[in-house]
């Protein structure tokens, strides 16, 4: 078994702790903003088991997103790395700025002020590059989307996360999401180590994981669906997902608008028992399925899906009331 990251002695982190943490924000008058999901690192061996895993050297590009108090960029940049920092917070990015002064003036850090989702990445950097990023909650899929979904893609991502969307993205076939399919499509990923709520402060109210994702096509030089093949492939799973609890061969009949007979006509093409749930199939499977059920219907509207949903709901709840009443 190989050894933890956090099992490795710190060697080169700055060194920090909480209180320390604490005396600094206070001192400068900074308070984490709940708005914002804020919390800052504040544990030494966890900085350098993500500084390990980031592995910054000369000659390395990395995106850091959210740099925070810019301990990790401090890192980031020991390590020889030329880092792109971009930080929504217009107080911490002008203290990043004061912080890190001279490797703002060699250039071996470049500072951009701003929401990460409105940033075009291509024009942001030149591939290859690396992301290293502490990643809000309610921003994780939107994020995980821009980088993965359009080339070019980093070469790899070491990513923040909270602990659940860390388990949830790197699960196995019965426990998948829509999200850890459309990843897992693009990409290897693994849960690299977890971290404990003390290691941040303010400490939030869940642990946290640090996932690497490594896709697998980061220029989108070989691509293994055309544009329209995996818009339908998205249609798919998209579809299944809208009811994960019902049968296969049910939901994606009803949410695609196909007939039943198609639609088992292709799950049995495929070796899939329609009796399954989306939750279950690998994304292998959902390959093959979007191509055993081409040509797929034109797209319902999004109200038309959310009717049909709400009507199917409506169903099987009147189909448990008559139960109950027997």
């Amino acid at each position: 078994m190989s050894e933890s990251p956090l099992a490795r002695p710190a060697r080169a982190a700055p060194r920090l702790d909480p209180l320390a943490v604490r005396r600094q924000l206070r001192g400068e008058g900074i308070t984490a903003r709940h708005s914002l999901s804020q919390n800052f690192l504040a544990d030494p061996d966890v900085l350098q088991a993500i500084l390990d895993l980031a592995a910054p050297e000369p000659g390395r590009r990395i995106l850091e997103v959210g740099p925070g108090l810019g301990i990790l960029t401090g890192g980031l940049l020991a390590g020889g790395a030329s880092v792109t920092a971009v930080e929504l917070d217009r107080r911490l990015a002008d203290r990043l700025g004061r912080v890190h002064e001279a490797a703002v003036a060699s250039g071996a850090l470049r500072l951009v002020g701003g929401d990460i989702l409105d940033q075009k990445i291509a024009e942001l950097m030149a591939p290859p590059f690396e992301v290293v990023a502490n990643v809000p909650y309610h921003i994780t899929s939107p994020i995980l989307h821009r980088f993965l979904g359009t080339a070019p893609r980093p070469a790899r991502l070491v990513l923040m996360v909270q602990r659940e969307v860390a388990e949830r993205i790197s699960a196995a076939p019965g426990e998948m999401s829509y999200l850890s399919v459309f990843v897992q499509f693009h990409a290897a990923v693994r849960i690299a180590f977890v971290v404990p709520r003390e290691a941040f402060e303010p400490a939030p109210e869940v642990e946290s994981a640090v996932l690497e994702i490594v896709p697998v096509d980061p220029l989108g030089g070989h691509p293994r669906l055309s544009a329209a093949e995996e818009e339908d492939l998205w249609r798919v799973v998209q579809a299944g997902f809208r009811e994960r609890r019902k049968m296969l061969r049910n939901v994606l009949a009803r949410q695609l608008a196909m007939p039943g007979v198609r639609v088992d006509a292709a799950l049995a093409a495929c070796g899939i028992d329609g009796e399954r749930r989306p939750q279950t199939l690998s994304v292998g499977e959902w390959l093959a399925l979007r191509a055993a059920l081409e040509p797929l219907p034109e797209a319902m509207s999004p109200a038309e899906a959310a009717a049909k949903t709400q009507s199917a709901r409506s169903h099987a709840a009147a189909i448990e009331a008559k139960k109950g009443r027997r």
